[in-house]
């Protein structure tokens, strides 16, 4: 059984047929196109199909497509204002934080949505909040200074 559903992503809106179960992964991937967010171990555990769903960071893996109707997604495309890169995306590049890309979209929307919430962050805070998304090239060092250098420039 298919049903139509409703979702806006990255400000586009889009009207689309879905299974009932389909995860919202398999939609943005397969029938958007957006490959930005990988599919990697299809259970939640590894984190890298993070997207904000109405500005909260979900596993898209693990949710189904019709309970995106009528929700406000956001992919790492989303973060790039009028053409230009965000300051998180920037310091990804400065501080080397980008090396294969597999994670780095899941990490910039995570980040993006901790400085959303708190300017101020502290080290041990940011490694907490990362835990959920597995990176095997650059050690989280490299993402969370990146975050971090971000964070220090509002306070």
């Amino acid at each position: 059984m298919k049903r139509q559903i409703s979702i806006i992503v990255n400000g586009i809106s889009h009207e689309i047929l879905v299974k009932s179960n389909e995860t919202l992964l398999d939609v943005l991937r397969n029938h958007l196109h957006v490959t930005s967010i990988k599919a990697a171990c299809w259970q939640g555990d590894c984190g890298l199909c993070t997207i904000l769903f109405d500005g909260v960071p979900v596993k898209s893996c693990l949710v189904l497509a019709h309970e995106a109707d009528q929700k406000n997604l956001t992919t790492v495309e989303g973060l790039i204002m009028s053409g230009k890169l965000s300051k998180l995306q920037e310091a990804f590049i400065q501080n080397g934080a980008v090396q294969c890309g597999f994670c780095t979209s899941a990490f910039l929307l995570m980040g993006h949505y901790l400085l959303n919430q708190t300017k101020s962050l502290e080290r041990e805070e940011v490694e907490h909040l990362l835990s959920g998304i597995i990176c095997r090239c650059t050690g989280y060092k490299q993402i969370i200074d990146s975050i971090l250098t971000v964070s220090s420039d509002f306070t």
